[in-house]
């Protein structure tokens, strides 16, 4: 499999980071909304996204969920891919991204963070690394260090674990397993 061509400069930043936070509607779900009966939100989640979670968990990296919105089954996805650092109703991204990092006692350097909308624009300026999906909105893809291949909900979040575990030198460890005959 072809590995693609990073930036040299996205490449070094992607080198310190041990954080990794996400938005949810928009990155981990494409942002279509479905309600049942019941008036109860579902979201549909890429499996991919999930495994590149679960790779850089491996790796000693933490992935944080950070939504503006309420959802169970947001709520659910972060127990099943054991995301301790689950935060929803978050009306300052930024002040959550603060208390984390204070936390795990890093710096925004140690920080990549992928958003979607103009809400996440004002994290994503104080990180190491700001990616946004493929089909962000014109003003985060451009305040963005990378821009995924790869539309929201459709396996963008994995695109960036990969590029963190390659530029890393964590990849061919976590793949290995998998190459063998």
């Amino acid at each position: 499999m072809d590995s693609p061509k990073y930036p040299p400069e996205v490449i070094k930043r992607a080198q310190a980071i041990r954080l990794l936070i996400l938005d949810v509607d928009g990155v981990l779900t494409d942002g279509s909304l479905y309600f049942d009966a019941k008036g109860e939100a579902l979201k549909v989640f890429h499996v991919r996204d999930g495994h590149g979670i679960k790779m850089l968990q491996r790796c000693g990296i933490e992935v944080a969920f950070l939504s503006g919105r309420r959802s169970d089954a947001a709520y659910q996805r972060a127990r099943e891919l054991d995301i301790s650092r689950f935060h929803e109703g978050c009306r300052d991204k930024v002040a959550v991204m603060e208390e984390i990092m204070a936390a795990m006692h890093i710096g925004p350097e140690a920080v990549a963070a992928v958003g979607d909308e103009l809400v996440d624009l004002p994290h994503m300026r104080r990180t190491g690394l700001a990616v946004a999906v493929a089909d962000a909105v014109a003003e985060v893809r451009a305040a963005a260090h990378w821009v995924t291949t790869l539309p929201g909900g459709k396996g963008a979040v994995r695109e960036v674990c990969d590029l963190l575990l390659k530029a890393q030198g964590k990849w061919e460890d976590i793949v290995a397993p998998w190459e063998k005959d």
